[in-house]
């Protein structure tokens, strides 16, 4: 299996006619892998890890998220809905469970299952694994793939870390497409599995999945898009179709529970474990753990929204109600289940036999030259043009910090120039001239920010 991928797939898009250059995006990325050039952000394609929070940072909505269309599901004569749990979250207590699925069925599909019905399988393979002691500790979960991403080029010491099993969400797909081929008598090219996304990684983890060559869905649904078709429907006062002969797997709590922060841990039976969600918060907790400075921890829950997948971009409504209702739906659901009520159970050798994925391999932000002996020069050059930057990280220059502009001096992408407080140095000593200064000013931000005639005359 070959696990080295020349590019991710990025499900986050520029549209370049709505930005006005703000540069929040730059600001937020934690991997920064944006910066200015022309007054427009240009994206490191290395460094995104789809995490969103350029998405949601951006005032005038110039970042989108690309999905396949949603006709796609009439290709194929058995449409199956991959949704989680959160999805029906989503909606006002007042309309029902039964609703929703009836919607879902209007629109086309004809199963409907739930990502987390494969949790209980999960389970108990996760606590095999570190019963096992496969992976070095703390062992670091592999269910959100926003933060496998962002160990593998920020903190890529930590890929031996990782929980080298498949999520949920690939567990209950390979169960459903054995299911309905062996059970239901429908042929395997007739059946198209289509998730419905909380988050953008999701959707690029799919497209380009790490350490497997293909996934098992077929398709991705954007969850915000989905939600809203769904509402409109009931809302309209529709006639639905009757739940006939529908799929149901009994969900138990922690099937429930598993989406939300603290839902993968409480399904491990000892050790020192932690759940830690937002990109930044998990970010910071990594580098103490690569430092060393904390230790003594058997598995970490990493997911990069805040309150787990139901603060997912894609998700429609507030990610605090949203944990709420997820709650009471779950306090209202049995602890455990008979297999009788689980199909996935049922498949568990099945299941158990293809949870593991390949390992995955470190990737390098920036590759300052093939050459190590070269490459090392240029860091050493690159550390010491840091030293003597100001370390405000201003981001005039349009970078995220100093240290980024640094390196990216030394690969000779920007001039040292382009540095405000060098630009003041070399002015006192008339080492650069007005004009020149604009000129660099104008290379970042853009000549139309720089227009003296955007300033009406009264404020000058």
């Amino acid at each position: 299996m070959d696990t080295h991928q020349e590019n991710f797939h990025h499900a986050l898009k520029f549209q370049y006619d709505l930005c006005i250059g703000c540069a929040h995006c730059t600001e937020i990325c934690p991997t920064a892998a944006i910066h200015i050039e022309g007054g427009l952000p240009v994206l490191n394609p290395n460094r995104c890890i789809d995490c969103g929070r350029c998405y949601s940072a951006c005032p005038v909505s110039a970042i989108y998220v690309e999905q396949d269309d949603f006709q796609t599901i009439y290709d194929y004569k058995t449409p199956v809905a991959l949704v989680p749990t959160i999805f029906f979250a989503q909606f006002p207590e007042k309309i029902e469970h039964d609703s929703i699925l009836a919607a879902l069925h209007y629109l086309g599909f004809k199963f409907v299952y739930e990502v987390e019905e494969s949790v209980g399988v999960l389970k108990h393979i996760m606590n095999e694994k570190l019963m096992n002691g496969d992976c070095d500790k703390p062992v670091i979960s592999s269910f959100c793939p926003a933060i496998v991403r962002l160990i593998q080029v920020k903190f890529p010491s930590l890929v031996n870390n990782i929980m080298l099993v498949k999520p949920p969400l690939d567990l209950t797909s390979l169960h459903i497409k054995k299911h309905l081929v062996e059970n239901c008598g429908i042929l395997n090219e007739e059946i198209g599995i289509f998730y419905v996304a909380p988050c953008p990684a999701k959707i690029a983890a799919i497209k380009s999945p790490v350490g497997e060559d293909k996934s098992s869905v077929t398709g991705v649904i954007n969850m915000n898009y989905l939600y809203n078709k769904v509402l409109r429907i009931i809302k309209q006062g529709t006639e639905l179709p009757a739940l006939q002969n529908d799929h149901r797997n009994v969900m138990t709590r922690r099937n429930l529970l598993w989406a939300l922060s603290g839902g993968e841990i409480a399904l491990l039976k000892e050790g020192r474990n932690l759940a830690i969600d937002e990109v930044h918060n998990v970010s910071a907790f990594l580098e103490k753990i690569e430092n060393e400075d904390i230790d003594n921890i058997d598995f970490l829950e990493v997911r990069a929204c805040d309150q787990s997948c139901a603060g997912g971009i894609l998700c429609a409504n507030n990610r605090f109600l949203t944990v709420e209702r997820q709650k009471q739906r779950a306090a209202h659901s049995p602890v455990r289940v008979s297999k009788k009520f689980n199909e996935l159970i049922q498949n568990f050798d099945y299941l158990a036999d293809n949870s593991k994925v390949g390992k995955v391999q470190p990737r390098s932000m920036d590759k300052l030259d093939n050459d190590r002996a070269v490459a090392m020069q240029k860091m050493e050059k690159a550390f010491k043009i840091n030293k003597f930057l100001p370390q405000v990280d201003c981001r005039i220059c349009g970078y995220q910090t100093c240290k980024e502009f640094s390196f990216a001096v030394t690969n000779g992408v920007i001039g040292l120039k382009s540095c405000i407080f060098v630009q003041r140095l070399l002015n006192e000593n008339n080492g650069i001239s007005a004009d020149e200064r604009a000129e660099l000013a104008k290379k970042t931000w853009g000549v139309q920010k720089l227009d003296i005639n955007n300033i009406p005359d009264d404020l000058l």
